[in-house]
């Protein structure tokens, strides 16, 4: 007979985007209450459809998603503060509660590090101080506030042509007509789409009277206008959407990371250099089909959750862990509130010759997004869960390296 260990096994979740919260609550859902201490770290009580900042910066209501309904009867533990460093190392993260100024330390068996993503500035002067951004809630906040405060016939800028860059200008073009938009893209509009892609997006920028700028880097950004290499464009507002940086804190730690400061991680989730430290969504790099790292996104970052969760519960209740390939299947692209567009793609995420468009598309893209906020709440996808008993001795954590060899 199994005998039940005495002390809980301690899990901690740093950061609560898609995939911070799925991964708690399928952690959760996975485990017995009684064996695990799960607490979930968050400056902020709800959960961020990140995916519809992009509305809520025109105006949009987005539905509440609080983390108190949303966890309630789990027994994960929500935390709310910030995290301020971790030391892989001792096995703590340091915490600063959000109405607080002294600093706290967690201790924990195990770390599921996802603390994702912020906008990239890519240090081009003036950006950090005069631009705005839509990759966090109080950046659209701050958009919304200035866009509404602006005249008919002002100029607004969109740095960045990629799927958040054409989400942000189409959404702003169609809700606020009486605007001058423009989209600056670094090549051509649309360069990765297929044809009938890119067909479709230059109909639809032309349609909401969209000025694009193809093969235009912005090198300064200021109050009232960028500059790129050749010309001066006008700009009341600029927003910035040129990629995302990961958060900070990995690079002040022991744990491995890459040169942009992503933890590298086996296909498990799990730290190459820590094993018991799993990473997920935009703070991994997962390598996906043909040895790609895959990109920065919720599609990316749901299955990390999924995965690290299941490895994790594996582990300490000494079954058989799974490893399920990631590869992607279609690009969602909203491109107002009545048009979309759906590239599909190849595993490794190559654009294929075909393509959803119209409204058809747009009620595809309502529908993920929809959906990946119900599993957000759902983890296990309604599936029926058995919540198993950790291990006395869970299975041993061998080093990364010895276990990665050859």
């Amino acid at each position: 007979m199994q005998v039940r260990q005495l002390t809980q096994h301690r899990i901690i979740v740093i950061g609560a985007g898609y995939a911070g919260a799925i991964a708690a609550g399928r952690l959760a859902r996975r485990l017995r209450r009684e064996d695990v201490a799960i607490t979930l770290v968050n400056p902020e009580p709800d959960f961020v459809e990140r995916v519809r900042l992009h509305q809520l910066a025109v105006g949009q209501e987005l539905r509440p998603r609080p983390f108190a309904e949303m966890f309630a009867g789990t027994g994960v533990r929500l935390r709310l503060a910030r995290v301020t460093a971790v030391d892989a190392d001792r096995k703590t993260v340091t915490v600063t509660a959000t109405d607080a100024t002294a600093g706290e330390e967690l201790t924990y068996d195990t770390l599921v590090y996802a603390l994702g993503s912020a906008w990239n500035t890519h240090d081009v002067p003036g950006t950090a101080e005069h631009a705005h951004d839509i990759a966090g809630r109080p950046g659209a906040l701050r958009l919304r506030e200035r866009l509404a405060a602006l005249g008919a016939g002002q100029p607004v800028v969109v740095v960045g042509g990629g799927l958040t860059g054409l989400e942000a200008a189409t959404e702003i073009a169609e809700a606020r007509p009486d605007l001058d938009v423009a989209l600056a893209a670094r090549a051509a509009l649309g360069d990765w789409l297929s044809p009938k892609g890119r067909r479709h997006l230059h109909k639809v920028c032309d349609r909401l009277g969209i000025t694009v700028h193809e093969h235009t880097t912005v090198t300064a950004v200021a109050a009232d206008h960028v500059t790129t290499a050749s010309s001066v464009i006008p700009a009341s507002v600029t927003i910035w959407t040129t990629g995302f940086a990961v958060h900070p804190i990995a690079q002040a730690t022991a744990l491995k990371i890459d040169t942009t400061g992503r933890i590298e991680v086996d296909d498990t989730m799990r730290s190459l250099s820590h094993p018991d430290v799993y990473a997920i969504g935009d703070a991994a790099l997962v390598t996906g089909p043909n040895d790609k790292p895959l990109r920065m996104s919720c599609a990316s970052g749901v299955p990390t959750a999924w995965q690290a969760a299941d490895s994790i519960a594996s582990r300490l209740t000494g079954t058989k862990p799974t490893t399920v390939p990631l590869r992607y299947f279609n690009q969602c692209i909203s491109l107002g509130r009545k048009d979309g567009l759906i590239q599909y793609v190849t595993a490794d995420d190559q654009s294929r010759p075909a393509a959803l468009t119209g409204k058809t598309a747009a009620l595809y893209k309502e529908l993920v997004c929809k959906g990946a906020a119900w599993g957000v709440a759902n983890p296990t996808l309604a599936k029926p869960t058995r919540r198993r008993s950790v291990a006395q001795d869970p299975t041993p954590l061998p080093h990364p390296t010895a276990a990665n060899a050859g």
